[in-house]
């Protein structure tokens, strides 16, 4: 069933699986590209704002989720993998296209080694490529 694996994955990480929490994750889920709060709010517009950015900070603070800071203006969410810790070993490259705006994960780049100087600990990399993606390179080539 596939209510099921959405209540598995968040009983995993520590939240309980009510009817909302269970909506948003599956809409992040079947989600082609990372979502911001509008987006999500858009997708849900009877869930209030509010609910869904609750929501949001229980999933990111449980790693259920991960932000991502495009330069957008607005940070952008994306579901973990159900075995990601969200430790820096599980950062992965983000790709921001100029044309259509999307944010997409490329979970099997990892982001760069940074050797910093002595004293200095990682906590998080946010590693963003620019560009156009394949669907709007698609669309200027036919145009």
């Amino acid at each position: 069933m596939e209510e099921q694996k959405y209540v598995t994955r968040l009983e995993k990480k520590g939240v309980k699986p009510t009817a909302l929490r269970l909506l948003i994750l599956r809409t992040m889920i079947e989600a082609d590209a990372a979502v911001s709060l509008h987006d999500l709010s858009v997708r849900l517009e009877t869930v209030d704002k509010s609910t869904i950015f609750r929501t949001l900070t229980l999933f990111l603070a449980h790693h259920v989720i991960h932000a991502i800071e495009d330069g957008s203006g607005s940070l952008k969410y994306e579901v973990c993998a159900s075995e990601c810790e969200c430790t820096v070993d599980d950062m992965h490259t983000h790709f921001y296209c100029e044309r259509c705006h999307q944010t997409f994960c490329f979970k099997h780049i990892h982001v760069p080694v940074v050797d910093l100087p002595e004293g200095f600990a990682v906590q998080s990399i946010n590693y963003m490529v620019k560009g156009i993606c394949a669907a709007c390179s698609a669309t200027k080539n036919k145009g």
